[in-house]
């Protein structure tokens, strides 16, 4: 059966067939558009009336059209697609200039890179320098700390250049005043404040630490042993005097000198001491 289409006019009038309505050509637009679907498209064609193969007709002749139409495009287009080389000779200067200007450019982010880098290691050496410099004020510091501390437990204990207490060197006033209402407040009329004692004590082995943490090693902490050890003695002896002198104290004065023996490590030397007061 032979394709027959409906155009507007007196066409089918002047033929003398029937007046069926043939279907019209099928629209181009309708295969542009961006969401075309072959199923949805033959679904819109259910009230057509045509036969399935006149439908497979149509659609096989408007693809040759198509294929046709391309061709020719092709052909029309084929002498400028193959000038299209030849039009580009003569610019290799151009591509020369480029890598030129490229090579330039890469030359200058190198040296930029170079300035940075070295940069970069000049202040991570003033950044070392920097901390080395804090940790060495930090040492400086601590060591006129202990300095300090020794100076005055030397004065507070009243040491000679042998490291014993002097005899006859006047005491010292101000811890005199406070020591006599610490020993006052304590109720013991004899020996030397325990509360003085300890505060010793503890001066004594903050001092000790600090050394500690800034180095046995270190040529100033090294040059103190000789201080520290004459000023542990004199404490010690100072401790010692004031649990001979305990006498029938109550034991909680006991325990006190007994724990300033003990923070110094020294609590054999407590029991030598007891020993001679047993019957």
């Amino acid at each position: 059966m032979s394709n027959r289409f409906f155009f507007d006019g007196s066409d089918s009038g002047d033929s003398g067939e029937d007046d069926l309505p043939y279907p019209k050509p099928l629209a181009r637009s309708a295969f542009l558009t961006a969401e075309f679907n072959p199923h949805t498209y033959l679904s819109t064609l259910r009230n057509r009336h045509q036969t399935l193969e006149d439908l497979r007709t149509d659609l096989r002749s408007r693809s040759q059209e198509i294929s046709k139409e391309l061709l020719d495009l092709v052909n029309e287009n084929y002498e400028d697609f193959l000038s299209l080389g030849s039009s580009l000779r003569g610019g290799e200067e151009k591509i020369e200039e480029v890598r030129l200007g490229l090579l330039g450019f890469q030359r200058d982010v190198e040296g930029v890179k170079a300035i940075i880098d070295g940069r970069r290691k000049e202040t991570e050496a003033l950044i070392n320098q920097r901390k080395e410099i804090r940790r060495q004020m930090q040492v400086g510091r601590a060591l006129l700390d202990i300095d300090q501390r020794l100076c005055e437990l030397e004065q507070s204990l009243m040491m000679t250049t042998n490291g014993s207490p002097t005899n006859n060197a006047e005491p010292d006033i101000d811890h005199e005043i406070s020591d006599s209402g610490e020993e006052s407040d304590e109720g013991h009329g004899a020996g030397m404040s325990i509360s003085r004692l300890a505060r010793h004590t503890q001066q004594y082995l903050l001092a000790q630490q600090i050394m500690k943490r800034v180095g046995s090693d270190h040529p100033f902490v090294v040059r103190q042993e000789a201080r520290m050890t004459k000023v542990r003695n004199t404490i010690l002896l100072d401790v010692g005097n004031a649990l001979k002198q305990a006498g029938g104290q109550d034991t909680e004065y006991l325990m006190r000198i007994l724990a300033i023996y003990r923070d110094l490590g020294e609590s054999q030397e407590a029991s030598k001491v007891l020993k001679p007061r047993k019957p």
